[in-house]
């Protein structure tokens, strides 16, 4: 199973709307100091999975943040707002061989800063339903 960054980046890189291309302008885990218009995501702590009765494990509750750093702010903000209103909401489907019971977005998106470049950085984070 991948870890939930990597299928979220999958579900991004396959909306041709937002022109985004894995290790190009679309990262997992670390953002790297070009391209200077990029997004990134995060695995965050979720919530902890679920455990049945009998000791089994059920579903996972991992959480993602994504991060979408750009030169312009207007830019850089209608991005993060494009990227919420794809994710949030995904319910009952497959990626990358894993069930996504629900996507939901735990904020509204938000700037964290202006990197050392004067690159805006926005930021939202999802909580994530899925089946081990």
């Amino acid at each position: 199973m991948n870890p939930a960054s990597r299928d979220i980046c999958s579900i991004l890189e396959g909306q041709s709307s937002l022109g985004l291309t894995f290790a190009s302008n679309l990262f997992v885990g670390k953002e790297p100091a070009q391209p200077d218009n990029c997004v990134t995501v995060f695995d965050i702590p979720g919530m902890e999975p679920s455990l049945m009765i009998d000791g089994s494990s059920g579903n996972l509750f991992p959480s993602v943040q994504v991060r979408v750093r750009n030169n312009s702010y207007k830019d850089g903000w209608d991005l993060i707002h494009n990227i919420e209103n794809i994710l949030h909401g995904i319910h009952s489907e497959v990626w990358n061989g894993t069930e996504y019971l629900l996507i939901e977005a735990t904020n509204n998106p938000f700037l964290l800063d202006w990197d050392d470049n004067n690159r805006a950085r926005f930021v939202v984070d999802f909580n994530i339903y899925r089946k081990e």
